[in-house]
């Protein structure tokens, strides 16, 4: 979208589903990819015009899924697996288009207190991105006070995730992949200063060089809740878009606002999601039960 056009086409919900709300965007675009990302990824004898990303995914340390440990935290990486499959498949769906449609590229996601799943669903929306053919997906646990990721998709931890942001190790010594088209950024230290850690210039180089390594279509940011922090607002020039996770059992309409007036000016709010959810006449496309 022209950066002289603020402007937004609304997307209206399908029928008797009310999983996601697309919000109005701000006049933020996606964020430049300049190659000087400030890490020594290219080289003479390794030029750009060789530089194949293909290669890079195929480089990451693939491991498998336990079906039964995934089921346990609530994963499925079917959907005839779950009964919120076919809403993740919706959510999946309408991420991808509205993002494509901006030209964006990374997501937040987040909520606006501890509790709400935002963790889970940013796992099950990367694993429903992940199915599409021919896809690329990166999930980033950025979380950094409370890493949570490793344990949901019941891999053991790789490392510290802050090693990659600040440049001390590489991106193939703390990513790893499941199959061809989701890679995962998983974390086992938790950062007491993650604040200062998400402020800094480096963790910008950081994941500008992933994508510039990877090309992933999509790259959602797992974040810790907005309002006990600064961690999300300092994020807020790192991502082009966040989506909320509310928690119909005890997110208050003031906690959403008080969320859309930290966002406001600084990042667009992409939409909200519903977790648990109790509307029954949503039938099985209702969300939230795990």
């Amino acid at each position: 979208m022209p950066e002289d056009d603020p402007s937004h086409p609304r997307r209206d919900r399908p029928s008797g589903v009310s999983v996601f709300r697309p919000g109005q965007t701000k006049d933020h675009g996606p964020l430049d990819i300049d190659i000087d990302v400030g890490r020594d990824i290219f080289t003479e004898s390794f030029p750009l015009a060789l530089f194949n990303p293909a290669r890079v995914w195929e480089s990451l340390n693939a491991v498998s899924l336990e079906a039964d440990i995934l089921a346990r935290n609530g994963l499925f990486t079917k959907t005839t697996e779950s009964r919120v499959g076919p809403t993740f498949d919706i959510l999946r769906t309408r991420v991808a288009q509205a993002m494509a449609a901006n030209g964006w590229r990374r997501l937040a996601i987040t909520a606006p207190t501890h509790g709400c799943g935002s963790s889970f669903t940013a796992a099950n929306l990367a694993l429903a991105l992940a199915r599409r053919p021919g896809s690329r997906t990166v999930l980033i646990d950025l979380d950094l006070r409370r890493p949570n990721l490793h344990r949901l998709f019941g891999l053991p931890p790789t490392g510290a995730l802050r090693d990659f942001l600040d440049g001390t190790q590489p991106m193939e010594s703390l990513f790893v992949r499941i199959g061809h088209s989701l890679a995962l950024g998983l974390n086992a230290e938790p950062v007491p200063d993650a604040g200062d850690v998400l402020h800094a210039p480096d963790t910008r180089d950081a994941l500008q060089a992933m994508e510039v390594q990877l090309d992933p279509e999509l790259v959602l940011v797992d974040l810790p809740p907005t309002l006990v922090g600064d961690d999300v607002i300092a994020m807020a020039d790192k991502v082009d878009a966040v989506l909320l996770v509310a928690d119909a059992t005890k997110t208050t309409a003031k906690d959403i606002r008080a969320c859309e007036q930290m966002f406001a000016g600084k990042v667009p709010l992409l939409g909200v999601v519903l977790n648990q959810a109790q509307d029954t006449g949503l039938g099985n496309l209702r969300y939230g039960k795990r």
